[in-house]
């Protein structure tokens, strides 16, 4: 199976339709006036549709297994078709498209097989995606304008040469992956007024975004959450939140990492851990959805 543990779990649904259609009217009066021989079509395509939701992982080879979460499965006459509609929630890390298919297929499948003692002619037309939401597209934000962007990484050892820079790089390659580019990338020492002089100046030259990766540790020399904090105009304390979170469901280290994000004047600030895998995976906590604070924060100024 593909592997989706990098993502962020969401609400997801999904809509699947399916289009049975008889050959007579007299089966549309059957079906609505209970008199199917094998019992009440509705009802008993209903219960096999759930099942067939709930079971979609065990008969579909590269389809994960997740928690469903909601399905309802309703019915519609037009004319001589029946159309089913089954809709199915979850909040996970993928979505639930083949789920509402898989049941909408096995409903109309129920109900062709205890109609067809009674009408040949039955056939499926059918069976489409109508609509899905949630996951990584449905949040990420179409910027008006490109934000510039820093990198700056904070380490004595790698600006003194003695170690080469992965986790900077790293978070660069994330950028790029949702269409954003470092304008700046550097490299400095864990000395807090250098970390606060760099800071200070990427706001004034107008950077949008600048990402800090270093220092957010326990360690004597990790300074930069401390240097970052009374730059501060505004803490967003959700974000750093987030990334703490998603890493505590992979490592019980990430309890410590003391990074924090906030705004010096419009320019918003991320603090990421020095580590490669640290730093790669607060980046698929926070983006695209952080991107959503340069969207408000244009909407504001348009007012």
């Amino acid at each position: 199976m593909v592997n989706i543990t990098h993502k962020v779990s969401s609400l997801r649904m999904a809509i699947a339709v399916a289009r049975l259609t008889v050959s007579k009217p007299e089966t549309i009066a059957a079906i609505q006036n209970g008199q199917v021989p094998k019992g009440d079509v509705f009802e008993f395509a209903r219960a096999a549709g759930l099942l067939a939701v709930k079971k979609t992982s065990d008969v579909i080879p590269d389809c994960h297994p997740l928690p469903i979460e909601y399905t309802a499965i309703t019915y519609a006459i037009e004319d001589l078709t029946v159309v089913i509609s089954v809709e199915v929630h979850t909040i996970y890390k993928t979505g639930v498209e083949v789920e509402a298919m898989h049941g909408a297929s096995v409903t109309a499948l129920t109900m062709y097989d205890m109609l067809k003692p009674i009408d040949k002619g039955i056939e499926i037309t059918s069976i489409s995606l109508q609509q899905k939401k949630g996951g990584k597209s449905d949040f990420k934000d179409r910027l008006t304008k490109s934000l510039r962007c820093a990198v700056i990484v904070c380490s004595d050892s790698i600006a003194a040469g003695s170690k080469q820079d992965l986790a900077g790089k790293a978070v660069i390659g994330k950028l790029e992956q949702h269409g954003l580019a470092a304008s700046l990338y550097d490299i400095i020492p864990d000395e807090f007024t250098i970390i606060q002089e760099k800071a200070g100046a990427l706001s004034n030259e107008g950077y949008h975004l600048v990402l800090f990766t270093g220092g957010t540790g326990l360690s004597p020399r990790d300074v930069t959450p401390e240097a970052i904090a009374p730059l501060l105009d505004r803490q967003v304390p959700g974000i750093m939140e987030a990334a703490r979170a998603y890493g505590q469901e992979r490592t019980p280290f990430a309890m410590m990492s003391r990074g924090l994000a906030g705004f010096i004047g419009n320019t918003l600030v991320l603090t990421l851990p020095g580590s490669t895998r640290g730093a790669t995976e607060t980046m698929d906590a926070l983006f695209p959805y952080i991107l959503h604070i340069f969207r408000v924060a244009e909407g504001m100024r348009h007012d």
